[in-house]
């Protein structure tokens, strides 16, 4: 049974141990080097400050893991986020995606948030290759997610360029006067 609990910095080795993979064998990030354990903790404190932090865990281990952080910085943007999501590699398409995103969402909703933003690598004219697929675009249609916009050619890695995608999904009603958006550890819900 697969349960989705808060991240603790305790986790930070092995959800590094989920991301690297995708760092050094796919597109899928555009980061190009696999961050040292003490800048991915420094990365998942600076997310836990205000945002949900959360892992799929089976019998005490780790599968993936999702996040929000904000979609930009400036005030006017609070009730917009990004979400991010990484699965472990042979447990993908076994429903640990759809799960967390759904308890992201929920934490999310909780705080106020409206706008949920996913930055996504697509390859270059739809055409697959062994280091992106088109699968992620998949994964967040399936969930509500709507394509908004498409950076041509953006990233390099791996000696070819890549697409960058956006595609949002909205979570409530854009009022005229909205809740300020709370943080999620001031939400007692950790």
């Amino acid at each position: 049974m697969v349960t989705i609990r808060d991240a603790r910095l305790a986790d930070d080795g092995r959800l590094l141990e989920i991301y690297a993979p995708y760092v050094r064998e796919t597109a899928i990030t555009f980061e190009t080097e696999v961050p040292e354990l003490m800048e991915f903790r420094q990365r998942m404190e600076h997310v836990r400050r205000r945002y949900p932090y959360l892992v799929a865990e089976e019998k005490g281990r780790i599968l993936g893991y999702a996040y929000a952080s904000a979609f930009h910085t400036r005030a006017a943007y609070d009730w917009a986020v990004e979400t991010t999501i990484y699965v472990d590699r042979d447990c993908r398409h076994g429903g640990i995606g759809g799960s967390l995103y759904k308890a992201l969402e929920a934490a999310l909703e909780s705080m106020g948030v409206l706008n949920l933003n996913a930055c996504i690598a697509a390859p270059v004219a739809g055409i697959e290759d062994e280091h992106l697929t088109n699968d992620s675009e998949g994964f967040h249609a399936h969930l509500g997610y709507t394509l908004v916009g498409r950076f041509h050619k953006c990233g390099y890695k791996f000696g070819r360029w890549y697409d960058m995608i956006w595609m949002e999904k909205m979570l409530g009603v854009h009022v005229e006067t909205p809740k300020p958006v709370q943080a999620y550890a001031d939400l007692n819900l950790c």
